[in-house]
């Protein structure tokens, strides 16, 4: 979805945008006790990394729960290795507590791989990252001054498909992405030319290279690149490309695939239904309606690894590294990466967070190094007033604050994204 889970004050504009919603805390009463859960079966642990031995990240975690989000789970990574937990329910009515390396739908988180991907195809020549993208993809009709670096940096002023919030507070509806339309047609599938071609058939935002603004559009755009170059389908090159090399067996582009594999944590949704309150398990929905934009399912576990990595120089080479990390524009976004300064005492972390239409969100942060990264899901009961929207931003910046400034709160709350 649109810039999903905003880390800091500074994105609170962004965040109006996306469907992050949720129910507020006194809306999951009567269900069964929220549990707090430092790990289990399902992710080894090394000893010394244990719950108990962090307190505070587990005071950080429960803090969501707390302000209403039905679970979440945890993963930081440091110089002493993992810390994993988890808080809260893994579904409505029981006790069991979330898995601490659990599958979930990863939504924008996506776009980093997406964007590796791209950039990777860069390196061997097969793509130029300033060349038109209509050179490569005629049969669209695209504007050839749109650049295969403006889709990365989400300034190619392409209609976003899911729909436009603009500034004066109007929208402009695409394919129904959040809400009852949604819940209605939640396992419909979609093809990618199909969601460019609609954007395509609205007004653009503004001229090519003029402003920013984040739409899935450009990275599904960016996926028929991958496949019209390479000749192999998207989720083909994101296995040979990184998840087998990187030995990331829980992560998968999910295509038309609507059930979560393995041990996971349910998402909800609540709507009225001729005057009665009902609230409806989302956990099986078809992401096909965000490719390659927001359609992986992953782990903690990996999306550090893949994050780690990414930092650490294994994917790119240095100077393309360099231009996916270097931030533009008004969103500090570089190319598939905010970045972000935490402010004093923290430093500049590169992030990238998601959620797809209800129910999940994502978490992945890291230290320029790639040594030092948090990762993390997060279920909810959602609703069409987003009752959580103010809620989310504190209680991440909390969570950072812990993580990357030595447990200075308030560093992390006035985040803002690197000049």
């Amino acid at each position: 979805m649109k810039t999903p889970f905003p880390a800091a004050s500074t994105e609170t504009k962004v965040f109006r945008r996306v469907a992050v919603t949720t129910l507020a805390a006194a809306l999951l009463a009567g269900t069964a006790a929220p549990g707090v859960a430092a790990a289990d079966s399902s992710a080894a642990v090394p000893k010394a990394a244990a719950g108990q031995d962090h307190p505070e990240l587990q005071e950080a975690i429960q803090a969501f729960v707390d302000a209403g989000f039905a679970g979440m789970q945890l993963r930081v990574h440091d110089e002493q290795g993992d810390w994993v937990g988890s808080a809260g329910v893994r579904k409505l009515g029981q006790s069991a507590k979330p898995p601490t390396n659990g599958r979930f739908w990863a939504g924008s988180v996506s776009k980093p791989f997406t964007a590796t991907l791209v950039l990777q195809l860069v390196a061997e020549g097969k793509i130029g990252l300033d060349a038109p993208v209509a050179g490569y993809l005629p049969e669209l009709g695209l504007d050839r001054r749109i650049t295969v670096r403006m889709l990365l940096q989400h300034t190619s002023g392409l209609f976003d498909y899911t729909g436009e919030y603009y500034d004066d507070g109007t929208f402009a509806p695409g394919i129904p992405a959040t809400g009852n339309e949604w819940l209605n047609n939640r396992f419909r599938t979609y093809r990618p030319e199909e969601l460019v071609r609609l954007a395509l058939s609205k007004p653009a935002r503004f001229e090519p290279g003029t402003d920013q603004n984040y739409s899935n559009t450009n990275y599904t755009l960016a996926l028929l690149l991958i496949e019209k170059v390479t000749g192999r389908s998207y989720a083909e090159e994101l296995q040979r490309r990184i998840l087998r090399p990187l030995g990331m067996r829980g992560t998968m582009a999910a295509g038309t695939r609507a059930q979560l594999p393995g041990p996971h944590a349910h998402g909800y949704y609540r709507y009225q239904d001729a005057g009665q309150w009902k609230t409806v398990d989302v956990t099986r929905q078809n992401l096909s309606l965000l490719a390659g934009a927001g359609d992986l399912i992953s782990t903690t576990q990996d999306l550090h690894t893949f994050i780690s990595a990414l930092n650490g120089g294994k994917l790119l080479p240095a100077p393309l590294l360099a231009e996916m990390r270097k931030p533009y524009g008004k969103l500090g976004y570089g190319l598939g990466l905010f970045v972000q300064d935490l402010g004093p005492n923290c430093g500049t972390v590169y992030q990238h967070n998601g959620s797809p239409p209800h129910s999940y969100g994502a978490l992945m942060y890291s230290s320029p190094d790639g040594k030092r990264t948090l990762t993390a899901s997060v279920t909810y009961v959602d609703d069409a007033a987003r009752s959580l929207r103010n809620e989310f931003p504190k209680a991440v910046g909390r969570l950072l604050a812990e993580v990357f400034c030595d447990g200075q709160a308030g560093s992390a709350d006035e985040a803002k994204p690197a000049q």
